[in-house]
């Protein structure tokens, strides 16, 4: 058909606009060498500056630095060049990276005419260049040599591959003339100035050369160039005619040949010929790729015949080839250079990528070398390799272009090529990076090299086969004293416990230790190496290299001559003689020459040797060796690095020898590349045998490494989670990531003093540094620590990876079909996790199944991980996989099944999970980086604005939540959604009937409110009413996989306005679920776009309002108060509330803010405001929430007033917004404030208003969550006031109805709550239940703060309970293994809460070592100051830790005791005097109170703190501490003493809830069980001392409003 016969057509244009038309017309040659002769011009155009651009290119540090853009600006300026020789008639021979070679073939008789033709072209090419400038900023300019006469043409290669070139005396010319061009110049050759026409051209002479350079063209004066241009085309054979004469080429007309396509295609490369046949766009090869050069050059014997030559090329390409292709390497140029002949060979080339590449490139070189160094008329063999990220693409005009390489080591690699003649030299990458021994090199002098500024060490490589170099093949690294193994412990025990078995034993041990490449396998041989030998043990270490494994015994050989000592000989001689010495007796004399080969000596050769055969002379060898070995006295350890490195030889010999001698080896290696030998296997499976697989390195260990390679004390958060993330806890990844960064210039260092530790908190170094291992002992604060900082600005996630990583990860995509590579490609533009919906949604012209079946296979291949939720993603990115021992014992007695049918049915049950699957992600992000940066900037834009459509309609909250934004009305404010969609239009349109109480027109009692409860309960369970919601809250799943990839996605579209929208959408997210660090980093982003924006005049007001009302608030959350108040004002400014600074505006506006007040509640708003103003005054409400918090943490006497009218306006904006929960919330708000501050006439009536609304809510939807929230809230208020018993019954109806409602979030935190409520009041099997509904909701949700929060109870019950339901040890566990969590070390309640109850215990023992690490943590948190009741708990415990301390100064006469004990009354006093705190806190609080005065001697106060004390117990209900202030009084003040044992042995005897819960303990006996705050009087040094500070009344006269119950003003 027509359609069938295009396509044809169209694929043979393409093949043919990869070659020069003298091939595309020329003949077929059946035979190599093939050679033609002829006559023409030919013109060499170098245009400099393009590798300086492409560097730029490959060094930049983003991954959006798009190699499109660079094939943009190359391709424009050599198409250009192209368009000109094709339009003046010429041929574009060869394009060599930056230059090009052209050929206007013609009789001779006519050159002197086409000389004219080519001059007036490169003049032209001049002028381009003259009026273009680059935009990349680079100078740009080209040098034109011009040459003509003789030339001969010489196909050569074989039936699979073919090449061509020109070669003759017109080739080495216009080189010549090339090479005397400066800038913007055009130089003739001495026989093309010969033979051109000279009446036409002005020349400029060169000094001492025969060569020209053209100044213009001076034609007669009638002459007509176009006449004269066109007689001159109608001698060239393959000049567009009239009929095609819009056409630049001929070659564009060509119709469908098979003969001639099959023909052409032998010419390209192979990855080419793929893409031709995939019909994928020529951008789809561009990229800039790490790969590795080999430039070989051939230089012939002089005054050699052409046909010589020819046949030299023709034997050396075929060698060359065959080499290349064993290792998948590629000639992708070969051209005549300087007197020689060069190939261009690549290794890495798209589709090519190879593990080692760059070992293989070497080791084809020496076999190159070798080759060619003995073929006829070749007399110098030249290689130069060099490694690194070059340009790889396709370079030219659409009608004639080359896929070529153009870079910084290229040109590297010409230049050693040329500057190190006759050997084969590498550049230092090369040589750092190959897996050859360093004796295989040696390094060279260094030379100039024309265009290379810094070419760094140059090596030569002294090829394979050297003889063995005792002593050289040692470990590759040595043991550091000051750099200590991190994350290992486990693997070192495993040495330990070996070992000593082996010391007692009389058998062997085997130890081997398996990582891939990276894992730090090295560094852990060493750290056995030198443990063993700090025993005093007989140690042998060598490792190995790739080529190891080639040479048989080569491992036994190396083993027994550091065994002999002949390691240290310098000599043959002394080698020799110590061998003599040694072996002497166990070995005839006839047969020492059998050790000739095996240590390079040179003894005589016998008669009964030369009769030996290879088996018999083997076997005396081992015979020998196994003597040595059993008369070794003391036992021996043999380490040997890379393992798989060992040949089979030795395999078998160490197989024998471990059955015969106890020896111990130790191994570590990669994983094999093949099936291992018998012998290998056998040892593996032996008994004596352990094999470790090495696990990945935690996140703590990662920072501890990145400290001590930077030598810093801390590093960035910022920077910890990059690193952690990047690496995937892979040592190696980590330093290449760090080396990456640092040749950025990203990290900053500086050195921290006491001023700066002291300094104010800003809000970027709020979440600044992650401390690493302690300095060392004799560093001090004031002569400074190095701490690292970021380069203010960087933007870690969008780094471009180190080449040495990506290059992994295109050695595993380039092992990918191309529609599993589109796959994965597609994958990296949607991120690093992904939904299969929306993978599908991108792929082009793919079927579900297809999909499904691609991704089994790759999650096969360890390219994704997946996950049937989020959650389920979390908490298995929350884990790294550890050292595990595999028993290969075990393995191999399984019974033999069908691999290829097993393997089958496991990729089908793969298929049958990804389908149910919800979540996948990649398993390294380096994979995700390195396919993302493959795509063409036009491609990712089109691909993002497909993944941002299909989330777009799903970034809000979810059902459950009502469909909202996640800050209040947000869209309403900004106009950004690409599919607009009005919410509450569509809920209008539904109607809901709810249950309406009648108000009550008297104040609720208490039974009615509790019954008000009952009933909503009981309402909520009832099926009818279907008030219980289908599925729990899924804002997390919808934040992580809808609203923050929108936010990634508009960032790649470079929409700022809708980025910013939803980073503070995903700000606000992280928020609410507690993780203030990601908040802070999302704000981070928003605020370089808000930035961003105002430099483009565009300015949010309300988007600002939001962004520092969020930095308010993670700042209040972080306990950064100061801050927190300034970001808040800030907010409460840009949306139209200003908040006073001084008090006489605060008096003043108190005045409006209370007219205002009576106004909104005499005469309510009918009508709704509109949206957009619903949005500021939610902002608002949540601002001035925090702001009157804030300021009541603060005891001084102005802050009150602040406070209150911060609340006060809370309540006036939630009045306004007319939104029942916003008003419910703010009532309550200003009750709990109004009782906390002491406004006795006030907080009761906001309680009752607040309750009376709630009765008047809808009993649907919104209307029930803000009962439960009201619920929820009134038992906070009531726990925090000291109505124990009605928060227990609140709590109770709380917790159920966010269990029904489920709401995880809430209900945990009335579970917290509510256990220590249960308590205070000592009932137990309450609290056990309770914890156990908390254990299990932290379970299932996988909510760490919940699970701290449960262990913190259980420590309770150990110090206070008098019973232990969860051990001690677990509860240390899990606070050690958690304090780096994310979320926890941000949390400075709970933590603290942890630290100092652990510290507690072991000052109870008498432990003052573990206390003090545990003290000193806590006291880190104590800055960190929240409004919440986890702090107020967490800082008493702090207090209880610093009074023991205090007992212990003065039991030791401690001279600063008496000072220590007034500062902590002090600090007593204010905490109770301090709003915030809760008086359910003062009953423990005066009761340490007490106990400071008992200790400096004052009963005076002592009494009155504990008659405070139980006064308040008393009225709250709180058996707990009464209880504990009974025992303390009665040892008190009875002269008894309870002995320093006595706390000993009460731990020893503290029973088992089981044992409690059984009735074997009895309830009252475990009160007894407290510990007992000693003091005795008789030793105090202070016993008649009366302190300085006098408790005050202020802080007794806080409580007396606490002493009446709640039931006397509500009842």
């Amino acid at each position: 058909t027509e359609a069938r016969r295009s396509e044809v057509d169209r694929a043979i244009i393409r093949i043919a606009a990869h070659l020069p038309d003298l091939i595309v017309y020329g003949e077929f040659a059946p035979q190599f060498p093939s050679l033609e002769y002829f006559d023409g011009v030919l013109m060499f155009v170098d245009i400099s500056g393009f590798t300086a651009m492409t560097e730029k290119f490959s060094t930049a540090m983003y991954m959006d630095r798009g190699a499109e853009q660079l094939v943009e600006v190359l391709n424009r300026y050599i198409s250009a060049i192209v368009e000109k020789v094709l339009i003046y008639g010429g041929d574009i021979l060869k394009f060599a990276g930056d230059a090009l070679l052209a050929l206007w073939k013609v009789e001779r008789r006519l050159l002197k005419n086409i000389i004219t033709v080519v001059i007036k072209c490169s003049l032209e090419i001049h002028g381009i260049f003259e009026i273009q400038d680059s935009e990349e900023g680079l100078d740009l300019r080209v040098k034109i040599g011009l040459s003509a006469g003789h030339i001969t043409k010489v196909v050569f290669g074989d039936e699979l591959r073919r090449h061509f070139l020109v070669i003759g005396q017109a080739v080495e010319d216009v080189r010549f003339a090339q090479g005397l061009a400066q800038m913007n110049e055009v130089i003739l050759s001495p026989n093309c100035w010969q033979l051109c026409d000279r009446n036409m051209i002005e020349i400029e002479r060169i000094p001492d050369q025969r060569a020209v350079k053209v100044s213009f063209l001076k034609p007669p004066p009638m002459f007509n160039f176009d006449e004269f241009f066109t007689k001159c085309m109608t001698y060239m054979d393959f000049y567009p005619t009239r009929e095609n004469q819009n056409l630049l080429r001929l070659a564009c007309t060509l119709e469908s040949n098979a003969e001639l396509e099959n023909f052409l295609q032998k010419y390209i490369m192979e990855n080419i010929l793929k893409q031709i046949d995939d019909k994928q766009l020529r951008g789809y090869l561009s990229e800039l790729r790490p790969v590795t050069i080999v430039f070989v050059n051939l230089q012939f014997a002089e005054h050699g015949k052409i046909e010589d030559v020819g046949q030299a090329i023709q034997d050396a390409s075929i060698h060359i080839s065959a080499v290349l292709r064993t290792f998948r390497g590629q000639i992708n140029k070969v051209f005549m250079f300087d007197k020689g002949c060069s190939f261009l060979c690549v290794f890495g080339f798209p589709g090519e990528k190879a593990p080692d590449e760059i070992t293989h490139a070497l080791e084809s070189a020496i076999e190159i070398f070798d080759y060619c160094s003995q073929i006829f008329k070749i007399r110098v063999v030249s290689i130069g390799v060099a490694s690194g990220t070059v340009f790889c693409g396709i370079v030219g005009h659409s009608v004639r272009h080359e896929y070529t390489v153009i870079g910084q080591k290229v040109n590297i690699a010409a230049r050693m090529m040329m500057n190190y003649p006759g050997i084969v030299s590498c550049d230092s990458v090369t040589y750092n990076n190959c897996s050859l021994p360093s004796y295989f090199f040696k390094e060279l002098p260094k030379q100039e090299m024309k265009g290379v500024v810094d070419p760094g060490p140059v090596y030569h490589c002294l090829g394979l086969n050297e003889k063995i170099m005792f002593g050289m093949a040692c470990l590759t690294r040595n043991h550091q004293e000051e750099y200590p193994l991190l994350g290992r412990d486990k693997e070192i025990q495993f040495f330990v416990s070996i070992l000593n078995d082996f010391v007692v034993s009389s058998c062997s041990r085997v130890l081997m230790f398996e990582g891939s490449a990276g894992y730090g396998k090295s560094q852990l041989i060493v750290e056995l190496d030198f443990l063993a030998k700090s025993q005093s043990h007989r140690v042998i270490s060598l490792g190995l290299t790739k080529i190891s494994i080639h040479q048989a015994f080569y491992t036994i050989q190396l083993l027994m001559a550091s065994l002999l000592g002949l390691d240290a000989c310098k000599h043959y001689k002394e080698r020799q003689t110590n061998l003599q010495v040694k072996v002497g007796n166990l070995i005839d004399e006839k047969v020492y020459c059998l050790l000739n080969d095996i240590f390079h000596v040179q003894f005589p050769m016998s008669r009964e040797a030369s009769r030996m055969s290879h088996q018999e002379k083997q076997k005396e060898i081992e015979a020998l060796f196994t003597h040595v070995l059993e008369r070794v006295s003391e036992k021996i350890i043999f380490i040997i690095d890379e393992a798989q490195f060992i040949d089979e030889t030795s395999w078998n010999f160490m197989e024998r020898v471990l059955q015969r001698i106890p020896i111990f080896f130790i191994l570590s290696l990669s994983p094999f590349f093949d099936v291992p030998c018998d012998a290998a296997q056998a040892i593996m499976k032996s008994r004596d045998t352990t094999y470790m697989v090495l696990g990945e390195m935690t996140p703590a260990d990662i920072r501890a490494k990145v400290c001590l390679d930077l030598n810093v004390a801390s590093i960035p958060k910022e920077l910890e989670m990059y690193l952690v993330e990047g690496s995937c806890g892979v040592p190696f990844y980590c330093e290449e990531l760090l080396k990456n960064l640092d040749r950025h210039k990203v990290l900053l260092f500086r050195t921290l003093v006491n001023e700066d530790i002291k300094m104010n908190v800003t809000w970027d170094v709020l979440f600044s540094e992650s401390p690493g291992p302690p300095p060392p002992p004799s560093t001090s604060v004031d002569e400074g620590i190095e701490v690292c900082d970021l380069t203010k600005g960087v933007r870690l996630k969008n780094m471009s990876p180190p080449s040495t990583l990506k290059e992994i990860s295109l050695v595993q995509l380039d092992s990918m079909s191309l529609s599993h590579q589109m796959l994965v490609r597609c994958a990296a533009i949607i991120g690093q996790t992904f939904s299969t919906e929306l993978l599908f949604e991108v792929l082009p012209c793919w079927n579900m199944k297809m999909m499904i079946k691609a991704l089994a296979i790759l999650v096969e291949s360890s390219i994704f991980y997946y996950f049937r939720n989020r959650k389920e993603f979390r908490a298995v990115m929350n884990q790294h996989s550890s050292t595990f021992e595999v028993h290969y014992r075990s393995i191999a007695l399984k019974p033999p099944g069908g691999r290829a049918a097993g393997e089958e049915e496991q990729i089908r049950d793969l298929e049958s999970e990804v389908t149910e699957c919800s979540v996948m992600c990649f398993c390294k992000p380096i994979m995700q980086k390195t396919a993302y940066e493959l795509w063409l900037k036009d491609q990712k834009t089109a691909l993002h604005l497909k993944c941002a459509r299909f989330l777009e309609e799903d970034a809000h909250q979810c059902d459950r939540c009502g469909n909202g934004d996640f800050i209040p009305f947000h869209h309403y404010t900004v106009d950004i959604r690409l599919n607009s969609l009005d919410l509450d239009t569509v809920k209008k349109m539904i109607h809901l009937h709810g249950i309406h109480s009648k108000s009550p027109s008297l104040a609720p009692s208490r039974g009615k409110v509790l019954g008000f409860f009952d009933l909503i309960l009981e309402k909520i369970k009832t099926p009818e009413e279907n008030l219980i919601p289908i599925e729990a809250c899924q804002c997390h799943e919808i934040l992580e996989s809808v609203v923050l990839p929108l936010a990634y996605h508009f960032m790649a579209l470079g929409e700022e306005s809708k980025a910013l929208y939803y980073y503070l959408e995903v700000a606000a997210a992280y928020i609410n679920v507690s993780d203030n660090y990601l908040a802070y980093i999302y704000l981070n982003e928003g605020e370089k776009l808000i930035k961003s924006l105002k430099d483009k005049k565009i300015y949010h007001r309300f988007e600002t309002a939001t962004f520092f009302c969020l930095k308010g608030q993670v700042c209040f959350n972080m306990g950064q108060m100061v801050l927190a108040r300034k970001m808040l004002r800030k907010a409460l400014k840009l949306l139209d509330r200003v908040f006073p600074y001084n008090c006489v505006s605060v008096f003043l506006q108190t005045h409006v803010e209370k007219t205002r007040h009576y106004a909104y509640l005499n005469q309510p708003n009918e009508e709704s405001p509109p949206k957009k103003r619903l949005a500021q005054l939610y902002q608002q409400t949540r601002c001035l929430s925090l702001l009157w918090q804030i300021y009541s943490l603060d005891y001084t006497f102005y802050c009150k007033y602040f406070a209150h009218l911060a609340a006060m306006m809370q309540v006036n904006s939630a009045l306004e917004s007319q939104d029942d929960f916003q008003i419910i919330s703010a009532f309550l708000d200003y009750s709990l404030h109004s009782q906390l501050a002491g406004y006795q006439g006030i907080w009761f009536k906001y309680e009752i208003m607040a309750i009376e609304r709630t009765f008047q809510l809808p009993l649907r939807g919104k209307g029930v969550e803000i009962v439960a929230l009201v619920t929820d809230k009134l038992s906070y208020i009531k726990h925090l006031m000291g109505y124990l018993d009605l928060s227990i019954q609140l709590g109770y109806q709380a917790q159920r109805m966010w269990g029904l409602l489920k709401r995880p979030d809430k209900h945990y935190l009335v579970l917290c709550r509510l256990s220590k409520a249960l308590f205070l009041k000592n009932r137990y099997k309450n609290l056990i239940q309770v914890l156990k509904w908390l254990w299990e909701l932290s379970v299932n949700e996988d909510h760490i703060i919940s699970k701290a929060f449960f262990y913190f109870v259980c420590l309770d019950l150990i110090l206070y309970g008098g019973f232990v339901y969860r051990p001690f040890d677990e509860c240390l566990g899990f606070t050690t293994q958690n304090d780096d969590s994310n979320i926890l070390k941000f949390h400075s309640g709970i933590m603290m809460g942890l630290y100092s109850a652990i510290a507690i215990w072991y000052a109870r023992l008498q432990d003052w070592e573990s206390f003090g690490e545990f003290f000193n943590r806590a006291k880190k948190l104590v800055t960190r100051r929240t409004a919440s009741v986890l702090y107020c708990q967490g800082f008493s415990r702090f207090l209880e830790c610093q009074v023991l301390f205090l007992q212990r100064q003065i039991e030791e006469q401690a001279p600063n005791a008496q000072d220590s004990g007034v500062e902590l009354l002090k600090n007593l006093e204010s905490l109770v005097s301090r709003c915030t705190t809760g008086p359910i806190f003062h009953p423990r609080i005066y009761h340490l109170m007490a106990y400071v005065c008992v200790l400096m001697g004052d009963g005076e106060n002592c009494q009155l703190f504990l008659t405070t004390a139980l006064q308040l117990c008393e009225a709250h209900g709180n058996l707990l501490e009464k209880c504990w202030l009974d025992l303390s009084k009665k040892w008190w003040y009875s002269g008894k003493d309870p002995g320093d044992d006595h706390w000993f042995q009460t731990v020893l005897n503290l029973p088992l809830w089981d044992e409690v819960l059984t009735g074997r303990i009895n309830l009252e006996e475990i009160e007894q069980n407290k510990f007992l705050m000693k003091i005795t009087s008789a030793d105090n040094p202070f016993r008649n001392f009366r302190p300085r500070h006098k408790a005050t009344s202020s802080s007794l006269e806080v409580n007396q409003q606490m002493l009446q119950p709640y039931s006397t003003a509500a009842d």
